[in-house]
């Protein structure tokens, strides 16, 4: 099997499951999704739904124990089987990631300056000394650190939220990845500093070709930033396809209760809409739609067993036994 044209990464299949003393949990299942050179693909979802679980399988990052089955190929070639050794010469290199909190993804006893250079001699172990330091200053400008000679010689705790956001996009691009994974870029930063990633992250897309595939809750962030977006819910894709489709013609109901709780700019007087419940453990899991008991569209067949994708005219995929009633934009409200 081949990728199809353009796309950078494919994942077909993708199975995570967990052995336990009650048997196996399935974190996520039956995964599709690719990504496009020069693309950026949103993942939304809630806690617990897989999304970054899926993203750690692509880096070769999961813990012991976990046992990965499917497909996951990156520019052709195969991921799952590759032994540590291999996964290196891709991980750092070819495919990076940002992790969630900057502040753990940081070492707090080394400085900036040594942690950008040892991303840089992993992988580039001809650069000098002096040649692994000019970089890694060129690589905090280019993420817009004022001073970067100063912050150089700094540690982690000594620069704002938005500065370790900022060395761990620099770390992250050190060798000039294909592939950006960016795990909630702009959590816990305030509006004017996440304004400052989107740009950043947006620029490097721009200049450099990079494809993102970018996690987040923040459907905001995906509508301004992504091209794509695929919806987890419960280890399972519940809807994917292009963003204006998806947040305009909305075929499921998650993905419609997700945008009817976002407040709208307009203000208003009615009360946010929530999603009633809570998203299933991994025990609870099982061949039926994980959504249906939350879901006040559900039929008696979404209990019985998981509905098939369907495609919808604009190209989108949507996995519910309801879909041709669809869209469901607009049909939850605040009532």
């Amino acid at each position: 099997m081949t990728p199809a044209a353009g796309n950078l990464l494919e994942i077909r299949g993708l199975r995570i499951a967990i052995p336990s003393r009650e048997g196996e949990l399935v974190a996520v299942s039956g995964l599709d999704l690719e990504v496009g050179r020069g693309d950026i693909l949103g993942i939304v979802g809630e806690s617990g739904s897989g999304k970054s679980l899926s993203m750690l399988a692509v880096m070769g990052l999961l813990p012991r124990g976990m046992q990965v089955s499917g497909s996951i190929r990156f520019a052709g070639e195969e991921l799952i089987g590759r032994s540590p050794r291999q996964m290196r010469t891709v991980r750092g290199r070819r495919i990076a990631m940002i992790f969630q909190d900057p502040m753990t993804a940081l070492n707090p006893v080394l400085t900036i300056g040594a942690q950008l250079a040892e991303a840089l001699k992993i992988h580039q172990p001809a650069l000098s000394r002096r040649e692994r330091r000019r970089k890694a200053i060129e690589l905090l400008e280019l993420v817009a650190i004022p001073m970067p000679e100063r912050r150089f010689e700094q540690y982690p705790q000594e620069l704002s939220g938005g500065m370790r956001q900022r060395i761990v996009i620099a770390i992250a691009m050190a060798n000039d990845p294909e592939l950006l994974i960016a795990d909630e870029p702009t959590t816990a930063l305030d509006v004017t500093i996440q304004a400052q990633i989107v740009e950043i992250l947006q620029r490097l897309q721009r200049e450099k070709g990079l494809s993102i595939i970018l996690i987040t809750h923040d459907l905001g962030l995906v509508a301004s930033l992504a091209d794509r977006v695929s919806i987890l819910y419960a280890g399972r894709v519940m809807e994917r396809g292009a963003v204006e489709a998806i947040f305009h013609r909305s075929r499921h109901p998650y993905t419609a209760g997700l945008l009817a709780a976002i407040p709208s700019i307009e203000g208003g007087t009615g009360r946010l809409v929530a999603i009633d419940g809570v998203q299933p453990s991994l025990a609870e899991r099982g061949p039926a739609c994980p959504f249906h008991p939350r879901c006040r569209f559900a039929l008696p067949i979404c209990a019985e067993r998981e509905p098939p994708f369907t495609w919808s005219d604009d190209r989108s995929m949507t996995a519910c036994h309801r879909a041709s009633d669809a869209p469901f934009t607009g049909a939850l409200d605040a009532g």
